[in-house]
């Protein structure tokens, strides 16, 4: 069964190649991301991400591989150690969640990743109801999440005044497991505010059964976008 669990965002920023000079909140949130997927990898070797993107409800496997070069360069990542035979030559244009759970299996040295990307707008039900089937697997679990993109005037989009609440209320449960929360959340304002909704609706059904803890490890908007990086952990 599944008894870890990382949230994570999935910015091109968090790849070094991409960038000419890191700042220090960059650096912050990169490391926020390793020590979070590491813990991740202690638990399995084995995982499942799930993200949301236009191009869903779509699964990419272990044998798939891509590239950055969309994004400026060729940085070629895989969703399998190429090294044990799992992964093959990228023959498809990864969307960023995908890629980005790619790059960090790599950095954190897990063996597979298997990615489940929900299209937006799927149901709350629908994402609960993944979790649910996902909790039993033998595999740690990947949420690759972000919070609004309309919080302050260096945003891409014009500021929304319900943006930054809504954050708050992101950060608190991921650090709580409040699933509660999340399953409550408004799918109008999420989509209006640029929220991964469905990724985090994932949660509840991994965390219906069993005692967890959260760690929050890094919240913040250092380029106008909400980025928050969590672990949950099973206790029982």
């Amino acid at each position: 069964m599944i008894t870890r669990v990382a949230v994570v965002p999935h910015p091109p920023l968090l790849v070094p190649a991409l960038t000419v000079r890191a700042d220090a909140e960059t650096e912050r949130l990169r490391g926020a991301c390793l020590r979070a997927v590491s813990s991740l990898a202690d638990s399995s070797a084995e995982w499942v991400a799930v993200g949301v993107d236009p191009s869903g409800p779509i699964r990419f496997s272990s044998t798939t591989s891509g590239t950055f070069a969309g994004y400026g360069r060729d940085v070629r990542v895989s969703l399998g150690d190429p090294s044990l035979g799992d992964a093959a030559e990228p023959g498809t244009e990864l969307p960023l969640p995908a890629l980005i759970a790619g790059l960090l299996r790599e950095q954190a040295g897990a063996r597979t990743v298997d990615v489940r990307l929900l299209a937006p707008g799927t149901p709350a039900e629908q994402c609960r109801d993944l979790g649910a089937e996902l909790a039993g697997s033998d595999t740690a679990l990947l949420v690759l999440a972000e919070g609004s993109n309309r919080s302050d005037e260096r945003s891409p989009h014009r500021p929304d005044h319900r943006a930054r609440p809504l954050d708050e209320l992101l950060a608190t449960a991921l650090a709580r497991v409040d699933a509660e929360v999340l399953m409550e959340l408004d799918p109008a304002l999420c989509a209006e505010v640029g929220v991964s909704r469905e990724a985090l609706q994932v949660l509840p059904g991994v965390v219906a059964e069993g005692t967890w803890r959260g760690e929050l490890l890094y919240s913040g908007t250092p380029f106008g976008v909400t980025y928050d990086v969590a672990t949950w952990t099973r206790d029982d």
